[in-house]
């Protein structure tokens, strides 16, 4: 596949974990973690976009390349865009958003999503993994997306999709035995250009309502190719005993 860039959107404000992005992990900051990680991928260049100049500052003193962005953007992807166009990327770029919140994303995730957005020569791409419980199910925090016949996203939801009536009616609980229930993971691979149509999009009510940003995406009627993981990913960290758990499994060096 043509080369991609990773950006990982970093702010420190978190109103769960105060000041997550510099968090230690075995003596380095996350954001460091995370950059390293998205370096083992076929990534040319990992670049972190922040607004604050202790992150600056923690990524220059570990040779991570980053950059400087507003502190007004109310996503990562519009961050991503003025990241985009600071560097000055070719319309044609790949460009994957890592979480800053990732220590243990899987490499070959990143690539893969780059894969998917290439091979379906569209302008987003994220990824998705089966789920078989039905808490997971049932979680509004598990955010679930419908896809197409080409896997592509018709829908995201924080409810229930598809929902299963006939099994709901007799047992009340349970999965659909249709069709497999896919839980979205939060990566996402763009074209550097999409990015800046991205920025002028007008909020959508649909990304209102869920709170889930990329359904800008599909009300202004963009498609999004989904990649399916063969398997969940590794635990994000949003609360102080997410980090416990990272800090349990995370390799020390």
């Amino acid at each position: 596949m043509s080369g991609f860039i990773v950006i990982i959107p970093a702010r420190l404000s978190s109103s769960r974990l105060p000041g997550k992005a510099l968090a230690d992990i075995h003596g380095k900051p996350m954001v460091v973690r995370v950059a390293e990680q998205a370096a083992k991928s076929l990534a040319q260049r990992v670049v972190v976009a922040t607004d604050h100049a202790d992150i600056q500052t923690a990524c220059e003193a570990h040779g991570i390349d980053v950059l400087m962005t507003a502190d007004t953007h109310q996503s990562g992807t519009t961050r991503l865009a003025e990241a985009a166009a600071k560097l000055k990327l070719p319309a044609h770029q790949v460009v994957v958003n890592v979480q800053g919140d990732e220590p243990l994303i899987d490499p070959e995730l990143i690539n893969r999503t780059a894969q998917v957005l290439v091979e379906n020569n569209v302008q987003m791409a994220t990824a998705a993994h089966e789920i078989c419980d039905f808490d997971e199910f049932a979680n509004p925090n598990a955010v679930k997306v419908v896809l197409d016949k080409n896997r592509n996203a018709l829908y995201f939801s924080r409810a229930m999709v598809p929902y299963p009536r006939d099994v709901m009616l007799k047992h009340g609980s349970g999965m659909p035995s249709e069709s497999p229930v896919f839980r979205h993971i939060g990566i996402y691979a763009y074209r550097a250009g999409f990015l800046q149509r991205y920025a002028e999009m007008a909020v959508s009510p649909l990304e209102t309502v869920e709170s889930l940003e990329q359904l800008r995406v599909l009300w202004h009627g963009h498609p999004i190719a989904v990649e399916i993981a063969a398997e969940a990913p590794a635990a994000g960290v949003d609360t102080p005993e997410d980090l416990a758990r990272v800090l349990a499994v995370f390799p020390q060096a």
